[in-house]
């Protein structure tokens, strides 16, 4: 009797457990989010911005700052060439394939880094320009406390899970914002669509891109422990915002609410009043495309963000919204962006040609 009503409580896990990968979400992790806008450093919105969190592959923000750097001070080239150390061709995916004693030019390491976030490329890097990874997560945490990171601490070059690989949302901004205005000449790097490496094509991780317009950069990154996080600059009129997302229990809802508080932050750039909103794994929070037909949006939410409409959660006056695409909008792009026109900058000439797609062949 006991071994069938073991046998039912496994099924119905395995079960539960497929249905949460076919739906692409998993168990969101603690959420903060930030953005602001670069020139004047003004908050235009803030949750959680100096929680710690985990950065996952957020930290190859900071292994290309390092190369970044190389570059500018002359102690390496973008066709300097590194070798594969069996320890980094054993890293876990994402990666690139690479096999021991491979050849990778900083310039194929720095495209796999933003374009499909390749933990074996980023410890070939890592070694390459300190000698070992544990040596260049040395560094990296030295240049973060540099940047006025305080609360971040770096253990490897590729944010592969480490209990005491550690930041911030504010901390996240930080770094962005230093990559934008210390390296110009390279930023143009993270609008990189795709690349070609040995045959195979690896394509960027950051929708925005395709689907945001002003979006140029910056990174994605996942792991268990940090949920789908994401770093995203964009630019209209002049005016640049970054925003920070740790957190989402989906890559989808993560962009949708990236979207929605940089929409809110350029809307408060031109003078309008900011508008609560709540991340979809954080407060309930129910996008309109999520709601089944027939179902009205109130029955959508969670009975406890109902609650919490009329009372207080964890301190703050709650209110659940929902999403209300304006007529117009496109294929899931932003209403705002619908009605600006994007202000593009140019790219260096050895760039122009290699924004949307770079192919190297061997």
């Amino acid at each position: 009797m006991m071994s069938r009503r073991l046998c039912r409580f496994v099924g119905i896990v395995v079960v539960a457990v497929a249905v949460g990968w076919v739906a692409g979400e998993a168990v969101a992790a603690p959420y903060s989010a930030l953005v602001m806008e670069v020139e004047s450093d003004r908050v235009l919105y803030e949750r959680n911005a100096d929680e710690i969190r985990h950065p996952a592959s957020l930290t190859k923000m900071m292994t290309l700052y390092l190369v970044f750097e190389a570059l500018v001070q002359g102690r390496i080239s973008l066709y300097d060439t590194f070798y594969a150390s069996s320890y980094a061709a054993s890293r876990s995916p994402s990666r690139i394939g690479l096999r021991p004693g491979d050849p990778l030019t900083v310039e194929e390491g720095i495209l796999a880094l933003v374009t499909c976030s390749a933990n074996d490329a980023a410890a070939t890097l890592g070694e390459g320009l300190a000698g070992s990874e544990p040596a260049f997560a040395a560094m990296m945490t030295r240049k973060a406390r540099e940047l006025g990171m305080s609360q971040t601490v770096f253990r490897n070059a590729s944010g592969l899970p480490d209990p005491e690989q550690v930041t911030t949302a504010r901390d996240m901004y930080r770094l962005g914002k230093a990559l934008l205005k210390h390296f110009p000449q390279y930023y143009p790097y993270f609008s990189t669509s795709r690349f070609q490496y040995r045959g195979r094509s690896f394509h960027n991780h950051n929708h925005l891109l395709e689907n945001y317009y002003g979006a140029d950069g910056i990174k994605t990154g996942f792991v268990n422990a940090s949920g789908f996080n994401l770093v995203a600059s964009a630019r209209r009129n002049g005016v640049r915002l970054v925003g920070v997302v740790f957190g989402g229990n989906s890559s989808f809802r993560r962009d949708a609410h990236m979207r929605d508080i940089l929409d809110d932050g350029f809307a408060q750039i031109e003078g309008r009043e900011s508008s609560v909103r709540f991340a979809g794994f954080d407060q309930g929070y129910v996008p309109r495309l999520l709601i089944r037909p027939g179902e009205s949006r109130v029955s959508a939410v969670p009975k406890k963000a109902r609650r919490a409409a009329a009372g207080k959660t964890n301190g703050h006056r709650a209110r659940v919204v929902a999403a209300r695409p304006s007529p117009g909008t496109q294929k899931g792009m932003s209403t705002h962006a619908k009605r600006k026109p994007v202000e593009a900058k140019p790219l260096p000439a050895r760039l122009r040609s290699s924004r949307t797609s770079v192919k190297f062949r061997r």
